[in-house]
């Protein structure tokens, strides 16, 4: 068992680690993370809060789900491509998509960044080695200089931005579109993004016992696209589509526009 003391935002992704090892564990997992089910077993920390918080747990799981279908058909269609995965704490994305048969075979060409500040990077480190085709960047998504360490792409770019934005500002935001416009001449972003309403009426246990807190939200792709017009919004996902993959009463909650407006959102931008 290995000890991890990490605070604050960085330690949200932790919360977000155990949802999906917890959840692969099911026998009707729609998804499996051996490698979130591995590193948990691995480390001294208690998830006891995390295991409670069934709110956070479900929009993990809804997230992740969608995520790795929208990531999965963009490697399909752009064979060669650069990901960044932006804010990756803890994520397994990468290794879920190689073992995943419909995808398996063009990941061997992927080059695969996972970008996070140095706190986290080191936790990662303990627990994941990567090299080769997949690599780490100790790094804060506002540094200019990450996009310095990426190799000259030689197709599509695709940027990830997962569960990070809500606790930044509106300036944070505009820089890491920034730093992503400098770096390449196209690119397709899907960032996850929150409704100021969730913000400020609904709480997720486990995310405060970090004293993590929540800071920016918008209602949909078309507002962010006012912010960072060099890009153009080419859709919004609603975390309700996952949602209904784990619990198909959202078939029905679904079509309800409060449910569908304020659940949180991958957004897709393009350069």
């Amino acid at each position: 068992m290995e000890k991890v003391n990490i605070k604050g935002v960085p330690e949200t992704m932790l919360q977000t680690l155990y949802a999906r090892a917890a959840y692969s564990r099911q026998k009707k997992a729609k998804f499996h993370d051996d490698e979130a089910e591995e590193i948990v077993s691995r480390m001294d920390y208690d998830f006891s809060i995390a295991g409670k918080d069934a709110m956070m747990s479900k929009g993990v799981i809804a997230r992740t789900i969608l995520l790795d279908r929208m990531v999965a058909d963009f490697i399909r269609k752009n064979p060669g491509c650069t990901v960044v995965n932006i804010a990756c704490g803890m994520d397994t994305r990468v290794y879920r998509l190689k073992k995943n048969s419909s995808v398996a075979k063009e990941m061997g060409e992927v080059r695969w960044y996972n970008l996070d500040l140095p706190e986290t990077i080191t936790v990662r480190r303990r627990f994941l080695e990567e090299n080769g085709h997949i690599s780490m960047i100790a790094r804060s998504a506002m540094d200019e200089e990450w996009a310095k360490e990426i190799e000259e792409p030689k197709g599509k770019v695709l940027i990830i931005v997962e569960g990070l934005v809500m606790y930044l500002t509106e300036e944070d935001v505009k820089q890491i579109f920034s730093i992503i416009s400098r770096r390449f001449s196209s690119a397709e972003i899907i960032m996850e993004t929150m409704n100021p309403w969730v913000m400020e009426h609904m709480k997720e246990k486990s995310i405060e016992a970090t004293k993590a807190k929540f800071t920016w939200g918008i209602k949909s792709g078309k507002e962010l696209a006012g912010i960072v017009p060099e890009f153009t919004w080419v859709q919004d996902v609603s975390l309700v589509e996952g949602m209904k993959v784990i619990m198909p009463v959202y078939y029905l909650f679904g079509w309800i526009p409060a449910v569908k407006n304020i659940s949180n959102k991958l957004v897709v931008m393009r350069k």
